[in-house]
C-alpha cells in the first residue's frame, strides 16, 4: 500500500530498519506492516474505536468523541446475550460484572460444570462510558456483536482443556495480584474483556519493563501510555492505539490455537455488524465500534463493512444460561486479568484528575447509586460537528515528538507523604514527620534516577515501603497496601435490589422481619427470640437454608442448632449477604426459590454416581430437616436402599449407623409408624452386613472403628430386623467364620461373642489374664484394649469390663514394663476411642472412689467373692421345687390368678390340696425354681 496517509512515516520505517538490521529485511516487513494496518483501520468507512480495558485515556478519548460525533449506532465488544443485563447496570453501584451462568451443561465436559462467563465494568472504562451514552440517548441502539457465552466455550473446546480462569488476555503476569478476599469475587469464572492490550510475547514485554525502567506491566502503561495519551486529541489517540495492538499482534508467538480464536472472534463480529446494517440500513458513518486495540488492527479478509460473508456461525448447544449482575471490586479484576494490585484504584484516581483537567463531561446512567444527576441541559447538549475530511497523519509527529516531563507537583506529593505517615501510624507503624519528608525525597529521587520528573504513584509506593516498612508488619495490612487504599482503596460493587434476581430478591423479602440492612457489606449480628416471636421461625428455616447453600461465613449461627424433632426458641446469627452477594446471586441462576435449589442438589448429591449410602442419608436428613419433605425423604430413602446393597465395602458403615440412629428415633417420635424405606433400609442392612462381616474382620482396608459400627448396626437394629423377617442365624455364623488376627480385632470378637452368649464373663476375663500374663504378648495390650474401646459402640455393657482391663493392667505390670508401655495405651485410646471414651470415663467414675481417702480400703468390684446361688434347706434335690411352694400357697394362688385359673383347691386345706397337685406334677415346679435360680 503506497501514496497513503502515513507515505512519510513509511520512509521513516524503511530508513531505521535498513541502519537497525543491515538493509531491510524481516524487521521493515514488520514495520510496514504495521502502518498498513493502522491505515487499514483508519480508512474504515465505520470508524474504528480502540480501547484499553479499564483505561482513563481510553475512558476520557470515547466520552469526548461520543460527544463529538453522536453516532446513532454503538456496536461494542461485549457477548452478545448479555445485552438485556445492561439496562439493570442503573440499579448497581460500579464496579460490578455481567455473569453468563449455566450449572446443567449440554454439549461440554460434564466436569467443567459449572461454567461462567463475567465481563467486569468500572466508570473510568470506556465500555461504560458507550453504555451509558447509548441507553440514556433517545435514538441511539447498543449492539453487542462478540460472539455469546456458549461461543465462548465452545471455542474453548478447540484448546483441548479446561478453560481455567485465566482471562483471554494473557495469563498470570509478573504483576499478578495477590489472592484476597476480594479476589475471588468472580470465582473461577471465565473473563471476556475489552481491549487485549498486553504483549504476547514474554522477550518483548520483559524488553519495555528493563528499558522503561519499571516494575510491571501496569507501571509501564501508565507511565508511557495514560499519561501520554491522557489529553490528546481523537486521532492522536486512534492513531497511537491502533499502533500499539497492530504492534503487539505482529510480535506474538505463533500459537496456531489462540491465533485462530482471535481471527475468528474478529470475523464473528464483523459479520454480525454487517447482518445488523443489512438488516436496517444504518449508514456506517453514522456508526461507532468500540474494540480492543489488539482486534482493531485486524488483517483477517473479512474485516470492514465490505468484507466477505463467508465465516459460518456455529449453531448455540443446548447449554441452559442463567444471565445476571454480581458484585465486581478492583481487587478482583486485578486478579483475573493480571494486573498488578491497585493498578485499577490507580486508575480511577487517574480518570477522576483527567475529567478534572480536561472539562470532559463523562456519561453516567441515569439514577445510578453514586452518581451526580445530570442537568437538562447536559442531556441535550448539541452535538459538536465532526471532522468530514480523513484524519491527517498525527502518528508521525507522535512519535518524533521528546516525552514529555511533566513538573513536579509538589502539593500533590507532599499530602500524599503526610496521608501516608498518618495511614501508618493508624496501623501501628512508628512514623513520623521525619519519615513524611524521608518519603517525599525518596519519591524525588527515585523518579529521578527512572528519568522522569514527577513522581508516579508507583514511585511513591516504592518510596514509602523504603522508608516506613520495618522489620515486621505491626497490623493486618503492610505499608504497601496502605498506600492501594490511599490511592483510591478497593471499591467493591453492590447489584441493587431490582437487580437481584427472584430468589435473592424472596430472601431479602423474608429476612425482612430482622430488621437488618442485608445488603451492606460485612458481619452483622442477628437475634431471633423464637419463643416471644413466632413469626422469627420462618426466617430461621430460611437462615438455615442459606447455610446450607452458601459459602461459609455468609451465615454463621453463633446460638442455636437445628436437630431433628426440636424446634428452636432462641438463635443467634451472624450475617454477611452482602459480602457474598455473588453467591447469593448465583443460586438465583438455579431456581426461583432457595427451597428448589436444596431440593436440586439434595437430588444431585444423592444421585451422583460417587454417591454413598451415607451421603445419601445425609440428604435424607437434610429433606427432613430443612425443607419438611416427607415426599423427597421417602424418594431419597428409597436410592439409599439400592446404593447399599451394591456397596462392597464397609467405609461409610459409620457414617451409616450415626444418620439411621438418628433417622429411626425422629420417626419413633414423630409418625405413627415407620417409613417403609427405613424398614427395608434395616432389613437389608441388617443381611447386607452379616455378609460382609467375616472378610471385614480380616480386610486389611477396613479399621477397627468400620468393623465395631457394622456390629453397632447389627445389635442395635436387631429387634427391629428380627421383628421384619431377619433370622439370628445368620449373624451367628457370620461371627463364626470371622477369624481376625489382628489384636484389635480380636478383642472386637471376643465382645461380639460375649454380647451374643458364645463366650461368657468368665471366659472373657481369663484371656485378659493370659494376655497379661505373657511377656510376648504385653507390648500388643494397647492393641487389644482399643478394641475393647470400640466394642462399646456395639456392646456399651461392657464398660465395667474395660474399665477392669485397664486396672488390671495398672495393678500387675510392673514398673519398668508399664511406663514404656503407658504412652503407648494413651496415644491408642486418644486416637481410636475420642467419641467413645466418655463412656468409659462415667463408668470408671461410678467404680472408683470418689474421695482419695477412701482409696487405700477401697476393693475393686472385680476382685470381691462372688455370690454363690442361695439354696433352700428344703431343696435338697428333685422336690426342692414342690417344697418351697408347699411351704408357700400364696404364691401359687397369685400365680394362678394371673393365669386365669378361677378354681379352688380339692380339699379345703390348701396346703395338703397344693402338696398333692405338685405331688402329681413336680416337673413344673423344678422348672420354675430352675428359672428363679433356686436349685
Amino acid at each position: 500500500m503506497s501514496g497513503g496517509t502515513f507515505e512519510a512515516l513509511r520512509g521513516q520505517l524503511h530508513e531505521a530498519a535498513t541502519e537497525f538490521a543491515d538493509g531491510p529485511g524481516a524487521l521493515e516487513g514488520i514495520l510496514r506492516g504495521i502502518v498498513d494496518d493502522v491505515e487499514r483501520a483508519v480508512r474504515e468507512p465505520l470508524e474504528i474505536f480502540p480501547v484499553c480495558h479499564h483505561s482513563p485515556a481510553s475512558a476520557i478519548a470515547m466520552a469526548r468523541r461520543l460527544r463529538e460525533k453522536q453516532p446513532k449506532v454503538v456496536y461494542l465488544e461485549l457477548c452478545e446475550d448479555m445485552a438485556p443485563l445492561l439496562t439493570e447496570l442503573r440499579n448497581c453501584r460500579l464496579p460490578v460484572a455481567v455473569q453468563a451462568f449455566a450449572t446443567e451443561v449440554e454439549g461440554f465436559p460434564a466436569d467443567w460444570s459449572p461454567l461462567s462467563v463475567v465481563a467486569p465494568v468500572t466508570e473510568a472504562s470506556a465500555e461504560y462510558q458507550a453504555i451509558a451514552y447509548a441507553l440514556d440517548t433517545p435514538g441511539v441502539e447498543l449492539v453487542l456483536v462478540d460472539r455469546s457465552s456458549d461461543h465462548v466455550f465452545q471455542w474453548e473446546t478447540r484448546q483441548e482443556s479446561r478453560p481455567t480462569d485465566e482471562p483471554e488476555t494473557g495469563g498470570d503476569g509478573p504483576d499478578a495480584a495477590p489472592a484476597e478476599a476480594e479476589s475471588a469475587l468472580h470465582g473461577d469464572a471465565v473473563g471476556v474483556e475489552i481491549g487485549d492490550l498486553r504483549p504476547r510475547f514474554a522477550e518483548l514485554e520483559e524488553h519495555l519493563l528493563r528499558h522503561g525502567r519499571v516494575r510491571h506491566w501496569s507501571e509501564w502503561w501508565h507511565q508511557y501510555v495514560e499519561l501520554p495519551l491522557g489529553d490528546s486529541d481523537h486521532d492522536t489517540y486512534r492513531q497511537v492505539m491502533l499502533l500499539i495492538g497492530s504492534l503487539f499482534r505482529r510480535l506474538a508467538p505463533g500459537d496456531a490455537p489462540r491465533v485462530r480464536i482471535d481471527e475468528d472472534r474478529e470475523r464473528y463480529m464483523w459479520t454480525r455488524m454487517r447482518e445488523h446494517l443489512a438488516a436496517t440500513g444504518t449508514d456506517p458513518a453514522d456508526c461507532l465500534y468500540v474494540c480492543g486495540a489488539f482486534h482493531a488492527a485486524s488483517r483477517v479478509e473479512e474485516f470492514g463493512v465490505h468484507g466477505s460473508d463467508t465465516f459460518t456461525i456455529s449453531p448455540p448447544s443446548g447449554t441452559r444460561w442463567r444471565h445476571g449482575l454480581i458484585p465486581s471490586s478492583h481487587a478482583a479484576i486485578e486478579a483475573q486479568f493480571g494486573l498488578a494490585a491497585g493498578s485499577v484504584s490507580i486508575a480511577a484516581t487517574e480518570w477522576a484528575k483527567n475529567l478534572r483537567r480536561t472539562r470532559v463531561r463523562p456519561y453516567r446512567l441515569e439514577g445510578q447509586a453514586g452518581t451526580k444527576k445530570t442537568t437538562k441541559a447536559a442531556r441535550s447538549a448539541p452535538a459538536l460537528p465532526a471532522a468530514a475530511a480523513p484524519a491527517a497523519d498525527r502518528l508521525t509527529g507522535f512519535l518524533q515528538r521528546p516525552p514529555v516531563l511533566d513538573p513536579l507537583d509538589e502539593a500533590e506529593l507532599l499530602g500524599w507523604s503526610v496521608d501516608i505517615v498518618r495511614a501508618a501510624r493508624r496501623a501501628g507503624y512508628l512514623a513520623s514527620t521525619a519519615d513524611a519528608i524521608a518519603v517525599f525525597e525518596t519519591s524525588i529521587l527515585l523518579a529521578g534516577m527512572r528519568e522522569r520528573a514527577k513522581p508516579t504513584p508507583y514511585d511513591f509506593q516504592d518510596a514509602a515501603v523504603t522508608c516506613i516498612e520495618k522489620d515486621r508488619v505491626p497490623g493486618r495490612r503492610d505499608v504497601r497496601r496502605l498506600v492501594e487504599i490511599m490511592m483510591g482503596g478497593d471499591r467493591v460493587g453492590q447489584v441493587g435490589y431490582d437487580a437481584l434476581p427472584p430468589l435473592a430478591r424472596d430472601v431479602h423479602d423474608r429476612l425482612e422481619p430482622l430488621g437488618l440492612r442485608l445488603q451492606q457489606r460485612g458481619v452483622q449480628r442477628a437475634l431471633l427470640d423464637i419463643a416471644a416471636q413466632p413469626a422469627l421461625e420462618r426466617c430461621s428455616d430460611v437462615l438455615w437454608m442459606l447455610r446450607r447453600l452458601m459459602p461459609e461465613g455468609a451465615a454463621r449461627p453463633i446460638m442455636g442448632e437445628r436437630r431433628l424433632g426440636e424446634r428452636p426458641i432462641q438463635e443467634s446469627w451472624d450475617l454477611a449477604l452482602g459480602t457474598h452477594q455473588r453467591a447469593l446471586i448465583e443460586l438465583g441462576y438455579e431456581g426461583v426459590s432457595i427451597e428448589q435449589v436444596l431440593e436440586q442438589r439434595l437430588r444431585r448429591t444423592a444421585y451422583a454416581p460417587q454417591a454413598t449410602a451415607a451421603t445419601v442419608l445425609e440428604a435424607v436428613e437434610d429433606a427432613v430437616l430443612h425443607l419438611r419433605s416427607r415426599r423427597l425423604a421417602d424418594e431419597l430413602g428409597t436410592h439409599a436402599l439400592d446404593v447399599l446393597a451394591r456397596e462392597r465395602s464397609v467405609d461409610g458403615a459409620p457414617e451409616v449407623l450415626r444418620r439411621v440412629r438418628r433417622l429411626l428415633a425422629y420417626y419413633r417420635t414423630a409418625e405413627p409408624v415407620l417409613p417403609p424405606w427405613i424398614e427395608s433400609f434395616v432389613k437389608t442392612g441388617y443381611a447386607h452386613y452379616c455378609t460382609l462381616l467375616p472378610t471385614a474382620f480380616t480386610d486389611d482396608d477396613a479399621t477397627v472403628r468400620q468393623v465395631a459400627a457394622m456390629l453397632g448396626f447389627l445389635f442395635g437394629m436387631e429387634g427391629l430386623a428380627l421383628s421384619l423377617g431377619c433370622d439370628r442365624t445368620q449373624l451367628e455364623l457370620a461371627l463364626a467364620q470371622s477369624h481376625p488376627a489382628e489384636p484389635a480385632r480380636t478383642a472386637l470378637l471376643w465382645a461380639a461373642r460375649t454380647h451374643l452368649g458364645t463366650l461368657s464373663r468368665t471366659a472373657l476375663r481369663e484371656r485378659c489374664d493370659e494376655l497379661l500374663a505373657n511377656p510376648l504378648v504385653v507390648p500388643a495390650y494397647p492393641r487389644y484394649l482399643s478394641g475393647f474401646v470400640h466394642a462399646l459402640e456395639p456392646v456399651p455393657g461392657l464398660a465395667d469390663f474395660v474399665v477392669e482391663a485397664v486396672s488390671n493392667a495398672f495393678a500387675r505390670l510392673p514398673d519398668p514394663v508399664l511406663l514404656p508401655w503407658l504412652p503407648t495405651l494413651i496415644t491408642t485410646l486418644r486416637a481410636s476411642g475420642t467419641e467413645l471414651a466418655p463412656l468409659l470415663i462415667r463408668e470408671a467414675g461410678r467404680v472408683f472412689p470418689a474421695r482419695l481417702a477412701e482409696l487405700d480400703s477401697w476393693v475393686p468390684p472385680w476382685r470381691l467373692p462372688q455370690e454363690t446361688p442361695r439354696v433352700l434347706p428344703e431343696a435338697a434335690g428333685p422336690a426342692a421345687g414342690p417344697a418351697l411352694l408347699a411351704a408357700r400357697p400364696a404364691t401359687c394362688d397369685a400365680l394362678a390368678d394371673l393365669l386365669g385359673y378361677d378354681g379352688t383347691w380339692d380339699t379345703p386345706e390348701p396346703t395338703a390340696s397344693g402338696a398333692a397337685l405338685l405331688a402329681r406334677h413336680p416337673a413344673t415346679a423344678t422348672a420354675l425354681g430352675e428359672l428363679l435360680t433356686v436349685g
